[in-house]
């Protein structure tokens, strides 16, 4: 069984980073002394789960955990720096802070170390989150222990209706976008104006005018979608919000 560490005081570790070609020592004062964390473990970094879904809606609520008191965001997990900081890098997860516990000392020091030997991945983290205030652990969300891999209540969600139970949240936006487009640019400002988060898919990098003629019909841009329901260019998202 793991053990639920609420009420007690973290371990005191420090992590050996790479920033910008140079090594910098991290340590748990630094990231939680005086500060609200939100931190996430996972198994690995560039595994499914962790890629697809737990990684990327901390990185996309974070400015709603910062609006409602959240210092920062950490993901740790038993990785080096080198394959954490690719991995950000290529989730575009600039929102969350990512820990390479390469040693497990803090995952063992939390209790959370598993062996994942089935898999070939030796020793790794079982899957958690937690509420951190001051170095203290004021609430731990732990997976159920199944076999596998199980996703359940370490999500964004699941933390921020903790932090946040009022809080209602607004729909998914994606928006298809061309380099230079005045009527794209036009359609994200009032996006962030009517503070709606999105996903930009810019045409030519990320997909084709053929992925926007095949979903939509139409080749021009913008082409925007707000919780799963197709708005349509710049002018259709003004009378959206109108």
């Amino acid at each position: 069984m793991f053990e639920n560490k609420e009420g007690q005081k973290i371990p005191a570790v420090t992590w050996h980073t790479r920033e910008n070609d140079a090594w910098v020592d991290v340590s748990t004062d630094d990231i939680f002394k005086g500060k609200t964390v939100v931190v996430f473990s996972l198994p690995g970094a560039f595994t499914p789960t962790c890629s697809s879904s737990h990684l990327p809606r901390y990185n996309e609520l974070a400015p709603v955990f910062k609006a409602h008191g959240v210092d920062s965001i950490v993901c740790i997990s038993v990785n080096d720096t080198f394959v954490m900081n690719a991995w950000k890098a290529q989730q575009e997860a600039a929102n969350v802070i990512v820990i390479p516990d390469g040693n497990l000392e803090f995952t063992r020091g939390m209790g959370m170390a598993v062996a994942k030997n089935d898999l070939g991945f030796g020793e790794r983290s079982w899957r958690y989150s937690m509420l951190v205030k001051d170095g203290v652990v004021e609430k731990m969300f732990i997976e159920p222990e199944k076999p596998g891999d199980p996703f359940e209540v370490s999500d964004a969600d699941t933390m921020l209706k903790y932090i946040a139970p009022d809080y209602q949240h607004k729909p998914s936006v994606s928006i298809f976008t061309k380099p230079g487009c005045p009527y794209c640019a036009k359609a994200k400002a009032l996006l962030k104006e009517k503070d709606y988060a999105f996903e930009e898919i810019v045409l030519g990098k990320d997909a084709t005018t053929v992925s926007v003629r095949a979903i939509t019909g139409k080749t021009s841009a913008p082409q925007i979608f707000i919780g799963g329901q197709y708005i349509g260019g710049s002018e259709d998202l003004e009378k959206y919000f109108a």
